[in-house]
């Protein structure tokens, strides 16, 4: 039986060769993110329990009470649900090498002419598959300890073409330096760069499992009952409690609720917790998010349903003004939805605030809002 190895090692090429190390002696690794404040590290370590810890020296210590993983295992990736308390999502090495494939094959990725930029944090997937997809294909790779668009710019420049954001980072840097980037962790622009690849997976998948409404080969995605449920070779083995999620032919629910377009491609609607349900009617928060973004005077915004005792739920928009002297009026956001929504998507309430609360990959955080 093998270790997990927890590594608090921020981004770098210490953390490659953390990751390479402790894959060579067969063992499994779980990446936490150094910057989390230390009660958080204890809570990851306390649930999932790693059987030694790299701090940011590259000190590797024993931890008392862990506990082993099976054969084969490559990665233990933590994720909270809606309860916050961590659940460690088990990788194989099957798995992690199933994802890179696949993905390198959509992307064209050329191990001789491209170069992979990692500037999401390891600790999430999507920062962790760049590192594990560049290492599996042989492409050459460049790890940041966190998003700065200057040191972005400045990597493609000595030659870095594909990267994945998030769309707060697109915002602010030159997409046309990259071949391709990779676009996830939330709603995507209203107007993306030619070049941009649109992203829908999760934890659980391993990364991106569907670019721009298309599985990738050897993915598979049904729609039952109005949830996207996925199945393929880059699905996780298990949790790290033993829990198997999947069914009895492999079929993970997501509770991402989607549909199949005119097109034959997958719309994701968004989780099914957030579906805003107003007098009877069914409001998901991603379609008016996307319409609203649309607005001039609205630089960013989130949507979400709070008890009503006429509505059963009314729709809220949570904006951050282009201008905060001079926020947009409930009448003209209303007006602006229903020109592309039916009127019960319009929101009946209109809050300004300074900054939307984020989580460290850059997804709105809704619980706060």
């Amino acid at each position: 039986m093998r270790e997990l190895v927890a590594v608090a090692v921020p981004g770098g090429p210490a953390f490659v060769e953390t990751l390479q190390r402790i894959w060579d002696r067969g063992d499994a690794l779980m990446p936490i993110d150094p910057r989390l404040p230390t009660p958080a590290i204890d809570l990851l370590i306390s649930v999932l329990r790693p059987a030694s810890l790299v701090d940011e020296s590259g000190d590797e210590r024993h931890v008392p009470g862990g506990q082993r993983v099976e054969d084969g295992d490559a990665l233990v990736v933590a994720t909270s649900g809606s309860t916050g308390v961590p659940k460690g999502v088990v990788h194989t090495h099957a798995s992690v090498a199933a994802s890179a494939e696949a993905t390198s094959a959509r992307l064209a990725v050329d191990p001789g002419g491209d170069r992979w930029l990692c500037c999401l944090p390891l600790a999430h997937v999507a920062g962790l598959s760049v590192v594990t997809r560049a290492l599996h294909s042989g492409t050459p790779l460049e790890v940041h300890p966190a998003f700065d668009a200057d040191a972005v710019m400045d990597a493609a420049r000595r030659g870095a073409t594909l990267s994945t954001v998030v769309p707060t980072a697109l915002a602010r840097i030159d997409p046309s330096a990259f071949r391709k980037l990779v676009v996830g962790g939330s709603a995507p622009p209203a107007v993306l760069p030619e070049n941009a690849v649109v992203s829908y997976g999760m934890t659980e998948t391993g990364s991106a499992f569907v670019y721009d409404g298309v599985p990738l080969d050897g993915a598979e995605v049904r729609i039952v009952d109005g949830e996207i449920q996925v199945r393929g070779p880059m699905v996780l083995r298990a949790y790290r409690d033993g829990t198997v999620p999947t069914d009895a032919q492999g079929w993970l629910p997501t509770n991402d609720g989607g549909e199949w377009d005119d097109d034959g491609r997958l719309v994701v609607h968004g989780r099914r917790g957030d579906l805003i349900i107003t007098g009877g009617e069914n409001v998901w928060p991603n379609a008016v998010e996307l319409v609203l973004s649309r607005h001039p005077a609205v630089a960013e915004v989130a949507v979400v349903g709070r008890p009503d005792p006429e509505w059963g739920q009314t729709v809220v928009a949570v904006i951050v003004p282009t201008d905060p002297t001079r926020p947009p009026s409930l009448a003209a956001l209303r007006d602006h939805v229903k020109q592309v929504l039916p009127a019960f998507c319009a929101p009946r309430v209109v809050e300004a605030v300074d900054a939307l609360p984020r989580t460290l990959l850059g997804k709105v955080e809704r619980r706060s809002l």
